[in-house]
């Protein structure tokens, strides 16, 4: 199963994200701020993150741009994980480099069903070729 990367600063919700994602066989890794996600995505290159909109300091928005714009980062893709609901919260999740958005409380069914379609089912993306 793919490895995921759980960037969520509540502690009761990467308890439960990681237990339902561990119950599902998946190999998950958790992290609490934007700064040690971005950090672990560089270093774990996982197959999907699953991302925390709402973060303290750097906000979701943001790590979801600045991984977009590394080129070590950028071909792994993000699931928004958020309670903003509104009208346009969607649209601005993918303006921010987000592949897809999931709603606060989590349907788990609609997320594993969003992990699978961006990871092939479980084979992992691969890393973009080394230039030269």
């Amino acid at each position: 199963m793919p490895k995921i990367l759980v960037i969520e600063d509540t502690e009761n919700n990467r308890i439960i994200i990681g237990r339902r994602l561990k119950a599902k066989g998946h190999d998950v890794h958790l992290r609490e701020d934007a700064e040690a996600g971005i950090s672990a995505a560089r270093e774990l290159q996982p197959a999907v993150i699953l991302m925390d909109i709402g973060l303290p300091g750097m906000d979701g928005w943001a790590a979801a741009s600045a991984l977009k714009a590394d080129a070590v980062t950028a071909h792994i893709p993000i699931i928004a994980l958020t309670a903003h609901a509104m009208a346009g919260d969607r649209d601005k999740a993918l303006e921010a480099g987000c592949n897809d958005y999931e709603t606060k409380p989590i349907d788990f069914v609609a997320l594993f069903a969003k992990i699978d379609a961006l990871t092939g089912g479980g084979t992992a993306p691969a890393p973009p070729a080394p230039a030269g």
